[in-house]
């Protein structure tokens, strides 16, 4: 896979090519039918995704009820408090189109994180925006990177 791609994100725009070339080969392309559950809230989660093409929706059940949480779109990231935990996953992510996403598994990210720390300083605002998100600090759902 091309670091151009990776070079598009906020995590990995200050990293150097080798950074960037261990994440690329740490990644797998993956495909998604539409409707096709990507993740499903509280399953353990080992990886985070980076959607490339197509269009996801996250859902979280509350009492019982589904309630929609945001739509994800190409350069969006989901799941990747995975990769810092090995907590249940706090939503389900399915596939409204077509969608192709990069996962990068857990282990993998864990590795190169130990080569390459900047990348946790680059996660960490990402993280904050969500945790604020969901304190209800943050008025919109649709946290952009």
């Amino acid at each position: 896979m091309s670091t151009d791609f990776l070079r598009k994100f906020s995590w990995f725009e200050d990293l150097d090519q080798r950074s960037l070339e261990a994440i690329a080969n740490a990644a797998v392309e993956q495909r998604f039918e539409p409707g096709q559950e990507i993740m499903r809230q509280g399953d353990v989660g080992v990886g985070a995704f980076i959607i490339r093409s197509g269009k996801v929706e996250v859902l979280q059940d509350r009492d019982g009820k589904q309630v929609k949480l945001a739509t994800l779109g190409p350069g969006d990231v989901f799941g990747e408090m995975a990769l810092l935990d090995e907590f249940p996953r706090s939503a389900t992510v399915r596939a409204l189109e077509p969608t192709t996403a990069l996962g990068i598994q857990r282990w993998h990210f864990r590795g190169i994180l130990e080569s390459h720390p900047q990348i946790a300083l680059a996660l960490l605002p990402i993280l904050t925006r969500r945790i604020r998100h969901a304190e209800g600090t943050l008025p919109d759902a649709n946290v952009r990177h």
